[in-house]
């Protein structure tokens, strides 16, 4: 029987000639079966825990506002203590939701956040369009709950009017500062801070804006329906979603600059989602 001539092979082909099983076939896994390996599918957000979580965790944020104010009120007839124990409250209950919710929803609990993480191309249009009627319902059911526990008439539409020029600068100033705290820990690796730092951030924003802090077209919505201690009238909502939206234009802007070190004009072009 005639010997092959392995001076006319290369080395690659005498090697299989004598291990045919050296080399694995094109396409093929040995480690895994011999088949090749599959990319992993990008995970779909779950769209009905997600839509859930928000309109859960944004009901509660509301009760709590309009519930610690009702009792801060009923308790004492100095505002500045009232305020304070709305704040201590409204802190608590934005680290407890931010924490549990987060790995759901993101806990945004918030229109702005969830418009922000939509230019970002963090989040895709259905879980926008389905996530923002959840926070506005969420929130009117959260001020409705809270007049029951106090027993009050389910909607009282008789509440404070916000509406000066200073309130309105307020808003703008305190959506900036919202939108800084999240994108600036997020970007900065530091995103298991985000209750604390969240909770820390409203906290302030209560006492040093005129606004008290909103920051929050759902939350703005739902204190409306509340006369009491943390209520806003339907005449104020001008000055309160104009400053929110303004805030929410120079927040994105600024943050993609700044901390996603875009330029200039890529930063702008996030508003258009580019």
């Amino acid at each position: 029987m005639p010997r092959l001539v392995a001076s006319n092979l290369t080395k690659e082909e005498a090697e299989k000639i004598k291990n045919p099983m050296s080399t694995k076939p094109a396409g093929m896994d040995l480690q895994n079966g011999g088949e090749k390996p599959q990319e992993k599918e990008e995970a779909k957000p779950d769209l009905p825990r997600i839509v859930v979580a928000e309109f859960v965790g944004t009901a509660y944020l509301v009760a709590t506002i309009i519930g610690s104010g009702i009792m801060g009120d009923n308790l004492s007839l100095d505002d500045g203590v009232a305020l304070l124990g709305n704040t201590l409250a409204t802190w608590g209950i934005l680290f407890v939701l931010i924490t549990v919710f987060g790995p759901v929803s993101g806990a945004h609990f918030n229109p702005v956040v969830t418009l922000t993480f939509y230019l970002r191309k963090e989040i895709e249009l259905p879980q926008v369009m389905l996530t923002m009627p959840a926070q506005f319902v969420g929130g009117i059911l959260g001020a409705i709950v809270a007049h029951g526990m106090f027993e009050l008439p389910a909607v009282e539409f008789d509440g404070k009017d916000r509406n000066t020029n200073g309130e309105f600068l307020g808003e703008i100033v305190a959506t900036v500062g919202l939108l800084v705290t999240i994108l600036g820990s997020i970007e900065g690796g530091a995103k298991a801070t985000i209750p604390m730092a969240v909770g820390l951030y409203i906290t302030a924003g209560y006492w040093f804006t005129s606004s008290t802090s909103f920051a929050n077209p759902a939350v703005t919505v739902a204190r409306s329906f509340t006369g009491t201690f943390a209520g806003i009238s339907v005449d104020s909502f001008g000055a309160y979603f104009g400053g929110q939206a303004i805030g929410f234009l120079i927040g994105v802007v600024f943050c993609q600059w700044i901390f996603a070190k875009k330029s200039i004009q890529d930063a702008f072009g996030t508003l258009v989602r580019q």
